[in-house]
């Protein structure tokens, strides 16, 4: 994703929740320090991954235990938004690749990534804690930002966790996208999560239609 193309629609989700650019830029900056060139991986890992194959991409809603229970996972690469990668550890699966911004449930996302998950780990202005708290025990990482990419922190495009992992099946040429556990319109959330459900499913609906 070229930021000039993504830096509009930023413009607007920023308007719209009330984020902050600089906090972002000062999370990415901090994720940049913070990563080990010995324990992250290369861009070049999730051309491999993804490119050609069947993405199965695995939102956080409450039916995405359901689901799994009904897609052969086999077929795919898959694609985990944060806390979903607990749901399928439970399923005895572990993600191909977790896209997380640490919001979720982090010591299972610590395990599956013990087993091979390649971690897409987001820094934002609201993050940084958990950043310097969770990193250190992580490996094969990857860096990303919403706002402007540095060396080793790259934008894919997105803004929530679910909506990132769509981008990043698109960025790295995945044959097809399949999404299971998502629920865009969950009235049992906060106010601001339904804001972030909306600009999900405007930004996957724009980029997959």
């Amino acid at each position: 994703m070229e930021f000039e193309i993504w830096k509009p629609v930023y413009s607007r989700i920023l308007e719209d929740m009330g984020f902050s650019r600089e906090e972002d830029e000062r999370a990415a900056l901090i994720l940049s320090r913070m990563l080990d060139p010995a324990k992250s991986a290369k861009v070049s890992v999730l051309h491999e991954l993804i490119g050609g194959k069947n993405a199965l991409v695995c939102g956080n809603a409450p039916c995405l235990k359901n689901e799994l229970e009904s897609v052969d996972t086999k077929k795919y690469v898959i694609i985990a938004a944060d806390g979903a990668a607990a749901v399928i550890l439970d399923s005895g699966v572990v993600p191909d690749v977790i896209v997380t911004d640490l919001d979720g449930d982090v010591e299972r996302e610590i395990i599956a990534n013990s087993r091979g998950s390649l971690m897409v780990v987001h820094a934002h202005g609201d993050n940084i804690g958990k950043l310097e708290r969770y990193i250190p025990f992580l490996h094969n990482i990857i860096g990303s930002t919403q706002s402007v990419p540095l060396e080793n922190v790259y934008n894919f495009g997105g803004f929530s966790d679910g909506d990132r992992c769509v981008f990043l099946a698109r960025e790295f040429g995945a044959a097809n996208i399949d999404l299971i556990g998502f629920d865009f319109y969950d009235e049992d959330v906060t106010p601001i999560k339904k804001k972030k459900l909306r600009w999900a499913r405007e930004l996957i609906e724009e980029l997959l239609l």
